[in-house]
């Protein structure tokens, strides 16, 4: 990082005064070789000054003699090659790691809510040069300043905020087509249900269910209901139906829970996914390979066996159901010609294919639901006033102390990977075939690999407050109790009850809706997986975590570009 090129040495030295000393301690109070000043004045060092990557330990800065701000993770602190400026570095920090203490004081949280802010506002910090590649992360030229200064507030690495340019591009006119398909329940087996009716923007493109109600439902959102006679649902969805957001990033690499779909060219069409070499080639991004499988799953939208002629072509292989679906929309009489308008390569609707039709919804939700403008957002891009105190307490928690970005990492606030936190189980599961349990065993369903039981995907987090119930099958409602879920999942697990989840009445089906709460070896074996090690946050910390999570939530969220159709009918 290049960051002290950036002030005025004569300035520092008149508000800044230390030992002009670096000095390094390790773990149980081992000193390790330190630098001394005269080295630094007379360049005899390089230019990089190094903090120890010991997540156990914590640094200290000094102002002006006065208090001590603690701050954790590694840092690197560098300026341009001129050895006779460097010593006005060690006069505005000095950099020692000292034993682990538990929590700052009062006065500390003051500093770093108020005069550090007062600090970046004297010296302009908003005002960085272009970013560049260090250390194996990209930072853009405001995300490279806020790191320096998160680093000196109280936490790691902050990320460059989001742009345009981390998006993949798709054709307006295709994404005006995917936005009457999203809606129109003609893609599914009986016409009955539409991917909005789990995936609506009110609900923040959720259903706000803990357990998706599928085919056979009636109604939107939380007032879903499961049905009545004949039609009625024969199985709840056994996943929470995930938000939509931002799923047209560039580096988004994997979807669903359990990551079975994955950009890999292992069946030789661009994806690794349930249907192998079966899934068509054409498909332009990940998330149009994504669109064509709630197409085709019997709960969510095919319908029963017996039911209707798309299901009957899904049991004899999944990629017999696509070109009957691809024929229902193209002898429609407004989307044959619709198809020929949008797409460059369709003369006529006979050559539209499924194809065309994931494209068209993925165009779609990546115009609709790309969300860049949280608070979070400006402050990443050089808006020091775009976050409350509270805020900023939380997102210094949530870089630090919390260490929540050890998954939520990185400009997506996802390293994309699966970890078990034992979210309390019930509901059908999702499992291998040869298993019966209703149960969940996660990325081990599509891996086979025992070391992923029950491990799931870490989600992005942008509008994360708008997409309750929290978890991979929603047993969490608040934001609060997810964050406590985190902080403790064994002591979270032993308190949870049924009436946490949120599950639309079906009494033929509530016999085994929690039967697995009673296996006793299931549940030790869900425990044991659990890889999340317990820690101690005070009450006014945790609520001041979920005031930062409150801050990724858009500013533009509530106007999107297509909106809700006037013709759409719950």
């Amino acid at each position: 990082m290049r960051l002290f090129d950036l002030f005025p040495g004569h300035l520092l030295d008149d508000l800044f005064q230390t030992d002009r000393r670096i000095r390094v301690t390790a773990d149980g109070r081992q000193r390790v070789p330190h630098i001394g000043a005269h080295q630094i004045d007379s360049g005899q060092t390089p230019t990089h000054l190094i903090v120890p990557a010991n997540t156990r330990l914590r640094a200290r800065m000094t102002l002006h003699r006065r208090a001590q701000i603690p701050f954790e993770r590694a840092g690197i602190i560098a300026r341009d090659t001129q050895p006779h400026g460097v010593h006005h570095a060690d006069q505005f920090l000095r950099i020692g790691v000292a034993r682990p203490c538990r929590r700052p004081e009062r006065v500390i949280g003051c500093l770093k809510a108020a005069f550090l802010h007062h600090v970046a506002r004297l010296f302009n910090l908003g005002k960085s040069r272009s970013g560049k590649q260090q250390g194996g992360k990209k930072y853009g030229a405001h995300g490279l300043v806020f790191s320096c200064l998160a680093t000196v507030a109280g936490a790691g690495d902050l990320p460059p905020p989001l742009t345009a340019a981390d998006f993949l591009e798709f054709d307006k006119a295709q994404a005006a087509l995917g936005h009457s398909l999203f809606y129109d329940t003609i893609l599914s087996g009986n016409r009955n249900i539409a991917c909005a009716h789990c995936h609506h923007p009110d609900f923040g493109t959720g259903d706000g269910l803990s357990l998706g109600i599928g085919e056979g439902g009636v109604g939107l959102g939380p007032e879903r209901t499961t049905g009545t006679g004949p039609s009625r649902i024969a199985k709840r969805i056994p996943r929470n139906a995930p938000g939509l957001w931002n799923l047209g990033a560039r580096d988004l690499d994997v979807m669903f829970h359990d990551g079975r779909l994955s950009r890999s060219d292992i069946f030789g069409n661009g994806f690794n996914s349930p249907a192998e070499e079966w899934l068509p080639k054409g498909l332009n991004s990940l998330l149009a390979a994504q669109a064509v499988f709630p197409l085709v799953a019997q709960f969510e939208m095919a319908g029963n066996p017996g039911e209707n002629e798309i299901i009957g072509a899904v049991h004899d292989r999944i990629d017999a159901a696509w070109p009957i679906i691809a024929k229902r929309v193209r002898i429609e009489e407004k989307y044959g010609p619709w198809f020929v308008a949008a797409f460059d390569h369709i003369d006529a609707p006979d050559e539209v294919s499924i194809v065309e039709i994931a494209n068209a919804l993925a165009a779609f939700m990546a115009q609709e639901w790309t969300s860049i403008d949280s608070p979070f957002d400006l402050y990443l891009a050089g808006d020091t006033s775009a976050l409350s105190a509270d805020q900023r307490a939380g997102m210094a928690l949530f870089y630090g102390k919390a260490e929540c970005d050890t998954c939520h990492s990185g400009p997506l606030m996802t390293d994309q990977a699966f970890h078990a936190l034992g979210l309390p189980a019930f509901g059908p599961g999702r499992t291998r075939g040869f298993d019966p349990y209703a149960r969940d065993v996660g990325r081990m369903g599509e891996s086979n690999r025992l070391e992923d039981a029950y491990a799931f995907r870490t989600p992005m987090l942008r509008n994360v407050a708008r997409t309750a119930p929290y978890g991979h099958n929603g047993a969490h409602a608040t934001l609060e109790a997810m964050v406590r879920h985190h902080l403790d999942p064994v002591a979270t697990r032993a308190i949870w009850t049924p009436q946490d989840a949120h599950l639309p009445d079906a009494p033929w089906l509530a016999a085994t809706d929690f039967v697995i709460q009673s296996d006793r070896l299931e549940m030790a074996r869900q425990r044991r997986a659990i890889t999340q090690k317990p820690r101690h946050l005070e009450d006014a910390e945790i609520k001041q975590i979920v005031a930062f999570l409150e801050s990724l939530t858009g500013t533009t969220v509530d106007d999107p570009p297509f909106g809700v159709p006037k013709w759409f009918e719950p």
